[in-house]
């Protein structure tokens, strides 16, 4: 048996090609706008996962340290030790900003850890850990850096000493890891010229210059030049314990938030970036129903093109159900080629993308079974249209 549809692909296979070339790249940009709401998704989960904590303790009332502002004293992490269930804890600072390399600013999250400890990047592709108090850094490779670079944070120098991957914020900006203090005076430490200024408003100031007390101006302005702040304290439990066991006095008695891995989870996720998944799924919504408006268009135009050969086809007795079959088939066949374009390109240029795109392969399941249900909806247009057609027309001129 001859199938109608085959012949007529055959007949103009290069238009057909070239149309499911072009619908291809558009379906391709669908599972790339997909791809890239997974990828979110998985930076802010693998931001909780490497972290090695099982609680997240930060200031009161805050949803710190990555959604919102957490500022807490450096000691509060031994009252936290001495909790039962607890195994480790240990401060840790987070800090977007600029820096440089080769002569242009790169965006990252400079993380500030104890070696050893929760917030120690739990893997290196090459070099080696931090084993300087000061001025060695570990970085993401998207970062650009390579072992041996030197980067300036602030007011230092820093050499890259080994690197990571996978360590990203919930942004998807790369990390870079140095030790703790310096990440401190970083991120809460005042320039020179503030710090003299503050020095020369405090020595001014009477009530600190009480013959009474002495000592009073000194310990006020060594304490102008040091910084004794961390944005959260990351706790390992026991095994036996569970998170919630260890949080809840944590919350009671020490007048701290904590939070559990899921309940960062539902921070990250779904308070993080909820306004930018739903712009995605706006978006993927729109470029389904540009894709389905292509589709009826590409098929009614085929359609109409070939008026004359469906007529004569009617003439010679063809049932109705084989002509709407033929163009069924065409549709789906031309929905199947940008299936495989489109996953195919998206797979090309996903790693070309600032930020992580993470294609599943589920994703893929769901987006063949769309375009199959599109390519058939936008087919109906055509065998309306075909089915219309007066035999007398392929004797008539």
């Amino acid at each position: 048996m001859i199938n109608l549809a085959a012949r007529d692909i055959l007949h103009s296979w290069s238009k057909f090609v070239l149309t499911g070339v072009g619908l291809g790249l558009l379906i391709g940009v669908t599972f790339s706008m997909a791809g890239i709401y997974r990828g979110m998704v998985d930076d802010g989960k693998a931001l909780l996962r490497n972290s090695g904590a099982d609680l997240w303790v930060v200031q009161q009332d805050t949803l710190g340290p990555y959604a919102e502002p957490s500022s807490l004293r450096d000691d509060v992490y031994r009252g936290i030790l001495g909790l039962p269930g607890v195994m480790a804890a240990a401060n840790v600072t987070y800090l977007t900003m600029q820096v440089q390399r080769a002569g242009r600013d790169v965006r990252v999250m400079v993380v500030g850890f104890e070696p050893g400890q929760p917030g120690e990047p739990p893997y290196l592709v090459e070099g080696r850990q931090i084993t300087r108090s000061h001025y060695e850094a570990i970085a993401d490779v998207r970062t650009g850096f390579r072992v041996g670079d030197v980067v300036r944070i602030r007011r230092h120098d820093y050499t890259v000493v080994g690197l990571t991957r996978r360590m990203v914020s919930s942004g998807g900006d790369p990390m870079l890891f140095i030790p703790l203090k310096d990440a401190q005076e970083a991120q809460f430490l005042k320039d020179n010229e503030a710090i003299l200024n503050e020095r020369a408003r405090t020595a001014a100031n009477p009530a600190l210059n009480r013959p009474g007390v002495p000592g009073l101006l000194e310990a006020v302005q060594a304490a102008q030049t040091s910084s004794h702040s961390v944005n959260a304290v990351l706790v390992r439990l026991q095994p036996g314990w569970t998170a919630e066991q260890v949080a809840e006095p944590i919350r009671r008695w020490k007048h701290l938030q904590a939070y559990t891995v899921e309940q960062m989870e539902e921070i990250v996720v779904a308070k993080m970036i909820a306004t930018s998944s739903k712009q995605i799924g706006l978006f993927l919504v729109i470029l389904s129903v540009v894709s389905a408006a292509i589709v009826s268009f590409i098929i009614y135009t085929m359609t109409l093109g070939k008026l004359r050969e469906l007529a004569v086809l009617k003439l010679i007795g063809t049932r109705n159900r084989t002509i709407a079959g033929m163009i069924l088939q065409q549709a789906l066949g031309l929905g199947l080629i940008g299936f495989v374009i489109g996953r195919l390109a998206a797979t090309l240029w996903a790693p070309h993308f600032p930020k992580y795109v993470l294609l599943l392969p589920e994703d893929a399941l769901r987006g063949l079974v769309a375009i199959m249900v599109i390519c058939t909806l936008a087919s109906l247009l055509a065998i309306r249209v075909a089915l219309k057609v007066d035999p007398a027309t392929a004797i008539g001129g």
